[in-house]
């Protein structure tokens, strides 16, 4: 077998893709993991962030970190108009509203006000001024020098947003936001205000899923409603799930395992499509078959993760032990 397909999956497994994956599960973890918020809308957040730092460079000729400092205002507004009315009620609730919201915001920036948003064709252009501060001029190890420099910020944040939530979380605070997560009512009965800590979390996590948005939008130098679908809050759940929730290492081992593991599949796949006489037969599959099947098997390897090991690589069968109510 070829080796270049285990380098292209090492690639994926710290590429862009997996870095703004990486940010949006550690962002879901402080609401689902540590506070037990079912957010089923995390794409939503890196849309904000996205069109937010593209629209403001683009229309309002915004500094680069003004687009930055606007997209992050956009998550907090958002995380409060769904916290606000939501958070008072079951966990239920907040799950509806998130995943709705997601879709609906996917929906109007494709197919509302088209000649600012451009439909499905997106927005582009503004990432010249970070493109101005590469200090990459080679490629190295297959990735070109904006990509190398979109990884390489992407990492730092990476670092320091789990930095900060391991800090975060052997606080007082986080102490709070482990024991609601636990039995609300117990906390409350404590006199402490629940409402304010899950707000407070799902802020956080927004905030944190927005930087995902950035590094999304930068690594295409675009951003387009397809980016931002329902697909990719359940990937991000799949990573936290896979490497463990409640766990400050789960979102970066499970975004690092599964875009390596879903980019060996397919290279491996394709490999046994190809050909004359092909290893698998083409009345079983062909490889234009390849992208389906790769979704098929990740759903089976998740669903089997679910039975035999609910609490991933590095979690706790208790952290995940939510309190619905």
């Amino acid at each position: 077998m070829d080796l270049s397909i285990f380098e292209s999956a090492l690639r994926a497994a710290v590429g862009v893709t997996a870095v703004y994956y990486c940010l949006a599960a550690v962002g879901l973890n402080v609401q689902f993991g540590y506070a037990g918020l079912l957010n089923f809308g995390q794409a939503a957040f890196l849309a904000v962030g996205g069109y937010g730092l593209a629209a403001s460079i683009i229309y309002w000729d915004f500094p680069f970190f003004g687009g930055i400092a606007f997209g992050l205002l956009l998550s907090v507004i958002l995380a409060l108009l769904l916290g606000i009315p939501t958070l008072r009620l079951r966990a239920d609730y907040l799950a509806i509203a998130t995943i709705a919201t997601a879709e609906a915001i996917r929906l109007f920036v494709g197919a509302a006000y088209k000649d600012v948003f451009r439909g499905r064709d997106g927005l582009s252009g503004f990432t010249q001024a970070f493109v101005d501060r590469n200090p990459y001029t080679d490629s190295f190890l297959g990735f070109r020098p904006n990509d190398l420099w979109v990884m390489t910020i992407g990492w730092i944040l990476i670092a320091i947003t789990s930095l900060f939530v391991w800090l975060l979380m052997r606080s007082p605070w986080g102490r709070v936001l482990k024991a609601i997560r636990e039995d609300e009512e117990a906390v409350r009965s404590l006199g402490k205000n629940v409402y304010a800590y899950k707000m407070q979390a799902l802020v956080l996590g927004g905030v944190i899923g927005c930087l995902g948005g950035f590094i999304l939008a930068l690594g295409q130098n675009s951003v387009q409603p397809d980016n931002f679908n329902s697909d990719l809050t359940f990937i991000v759940y799949t990573i936290l799930i896979l490497g463990g929730a409640a766990r400050v290492i789960g979102p970066i081992f499970g975004a690092v395992a599964f875009w390596g593991v879903y980019s060996l599949g397919g290279s491996i796949l394709r490999e046994l499509t190809r050909g004359v006489d092909p290893v698998i037969p083409r009345s079983i599959m062909e490889s234009n078959d390849v992208g389906n099947v790769q979704f098929m098997l990740t759903g089976l390897a998740l669903m089997l993760l679910i039975v035999y090991r609910p609490q991933g690589v590095f979690g706790d069968r208790k952290e995940i032990a939510l309190d619905a109510r």
